[in-house]
C-alpha cells in the first residue's frame, strides 16, 4: 500500500466523501442491473483528453474505449492478431447494442505527431510506430501538407477522425446497422487549449462548433487573445 500513488489514494477519498454518496442508487441500480449506454466513444489515451469530463458523464452513460490516436482498425476477422479496439467495438455494438458512435479526435496529438516527424522508436518493439503506421495511406492521399506544422498537424489529426469513420463502416454489423438507421456515426474534434468542440459535418465534411451560444464565442475570443 506505501508504494500506491497519494494522488490516487486521495482522489478515491474524495470519491467515497462526495460523489458516491450522491451516486449510490445510480451505482446499485448499474451493480444489479448492469450497463445500458447509448453511446460509444472511440477517443484517445491522452490525458487530457477524457471523453467523461468533456461531456460531463456520470457512470454507465458512455462506453468509452481509447488508444494512441483515437484510432479504429479495419475489420479483420481472420487475423491472428489482438483486435481490443476491435473486441470493444463488437460488444458495445453487439452486446450493448449503442444508438451512436463517436470518434473523438483532438488537438496536439502526440501519435499523429511521432507519425509526422518520424519520430525515433521509444523501444526495440516500436509499438507506437507500429500502430501509427496504418494512417501511412491516409496521409498520403492528402498529399502535400501545409508547410506551417501546427497547420499540418491538424490537417492529419481530423484526416484520421476521417480514416476511423470510414473504417467503422467495414464492420459489417456497423454498416448493416447505419443502413437500416439504427446507428449514427459521428466524428468530432477536442481542442485542447480552447475547450472547443468541433463536429464534422455529413455533407461537406468539415468540422463545425457543436455550439454557437455566448458561451462559446466567449471561449473562442480568449483562444483569440
Amino acid at each position: 500500500m506505501r508504494n500506491f500513488p497519494t494522488r490516487l489514494t486521495e482522489g478515491y477519498r474524495s470519491f467515497l466523501s462526495g460523489r458516491f454518496p450522491s451516486e449510490r442508487k445510480r451505482y446499485k441500480n448499474l451493480a444489479e442491473k448492469g450497463q445500458h449506454p447509448e453511446i460509444l466513444i472511440i477517443g484517445c489515451c491522452d490525458s487530457r483528453v477524457s471523453p467523461e469530463v468533456i461531456f460531463d458523464a456520470g457512470p454507465g452513460e458512455l462506453f468509452v474505449v481509447r488508444n494512441v490516436a483515437n484510432l479504429v482498425p479495419p475489420y479483420e476477422p481472420d487475423s491472428d492478431s489482438y483486435h481490443g479496439t476491435s473486441a470493444a467495438i463488437e460488444f458495445a455494438v453487439e452486446g450493448l447494442e449503442v444508438k451512436h458512435i463517436v470518434v473523438l479526435g483532438h488537438a496536439s496529438c502526440g501519435g499523429i505527431a511521432s507519425f509526422y516527424d518520424h519520430a525515433q522508436p521509444l523501444t526495440a518493439g516500436n509499438f507506437i510506430g507500429k500502430w501509427m503506421s496504418q494512417i501511412a495511406a491516409t496521409a498520403d492521399r492528402l498529399g502535400t501538407l501545409p508547410a506551417e506544422r501546427p497547420d499540418a498537424l491538424r490537417k492529419l489529426e481530423l484526416a484520421v477522425i476521417e480514416h476511423s469513420l470510414k473504417n467503422l463502416m467495414t464492420f459489417p454489423s456497423i454498416r448493416q446497422r447505419v443502413e437500416a438507421g439504427t446507428l449514427k456515426l459521428h466524428g468530432t474534434y477536442f481542442g485542447v487549449a480552447t475547450g472547443l468542440l468541433f463536429l464534422r459535418d455529413g455533407e461537406s465534411g468539415g468540422f463545425l462548433p457543436v455550439l454557437e451560444d455566448e458561451a462559446i464565442a466567449a471561449l473562442q475570443q480568449q483562444a483569440d487573445d
